[in-house]
């Protein structure tokens, strides 16, 4: 295959790829787009944004933007915690740890927040915003536990030994040693558990009973409802963040001389 079809194909690709984003752009700037036209009515916005529902959205992505700001860094710090520890533990206690942390990744979200919810419940917390984010951090604490352990896998603990026999506390290993080494990887993980609570719908749904309204829980109502044009816009919202990380992702690993 030559250069020129190669160019073609991967520009063939690029808008097979981004076509849903494009009709799901258009479609939420259209308030009717009806058959058999191929093109929307009218193009205005304001309307359904201003009305009670697209007030719902708007507070419903103010918590999912807070949910996602506290979880990811909370898990990162937890998973890279859990991971620092096993890597260096008896083989038994590293497969059982990998395993309950894969399981928390791979569990069928539904089965999963049948779990939770009993134990949020048990602690008081269903219906509410810290039972919702305390849900959304187990499987994210997994991901980034997957995450970590690849990261000190290759690391090299020589010179934790050495601060410690120098008298250095765990903290201060921990901030004086480790942390200025992987830092750009504690940076990736946080992002990394911000985007598992961005997208969770079932465990939302089960912990807060419908009473915390996150962005993935009004796009379902909206979808439910038949209104396309703000579902469409909340749809839209949904995907900012995932493209903001692949773009960061770029960023970083054009400075790291590493290729995408």
């Amino acid at each position: 295959m030559n250069r020129q079809s190669q160019r073609w194909l991967l520009a063939g690709l690029a808008l097979w790829t981004l076509s849903p984003m494009l009709m799901l752009g258009l479609r939420a700037l259209t308030p009717a787009w009806r058959y058999p036209g191929i093109l929307p009515d009218a193009i205005d916005v304001w309307p359904v944004i201003s009305t009670s529902a697209g007030g719902r959205v708007t507070s419903s992505l103010l918590t999912s933007v807070v949910l996602a700001l506290v979880t990811g860094p909370m898990s990162a710090a937890l998973g890279f915690l859990i991971a620092a520890t096993i890597v260096r533990a008896r083989k038994g206690l590293r497969h059982l740890t990998l395993a309950l942390a894969l399981f928390a990744v791979i569990a069928p979200p539904i089965a999963f927040g049948v779990w939770l919810q009993v134990a949020v419940l048990a602690l008081g917390l269903g219906g509410t915003l810290t039972g919702v984010f305390l849900a959304h951090l187990v499987p994210a604490t997994g991901y980034l536990t997957l995450f970590a352990v690849g990261v000190f896998t290759s690391f090299d603990f020589s010179l934790d030994d050495e601060a410690r026999t120098l008298g250095a506390s765990r903290w201060q290993v921990w901030s004086r040693v480790i942390m200025p080494i992987i830092k750009g990887r504690a940076a990736e993980g946080a992002v990394l558990g911000g985007l598992v609570s961005w997208g969770q719908l079932a465990i939302t749904l089960l912990i807060g009973g419908g009473v915390v309204r996150t962005l993935p829980v009004e796009l379902l109502s909206l979808v439910e409802s038949g209104n396309d044009q703000l579902g469409s816009l909340a749809a839209l919202w949904m995907s900012i963040p995932p493209l903001c990380a692949i773009g960061l992702l770029r960023v970083g690993t054009t400075r790291s001389g590493a290729a995408l």
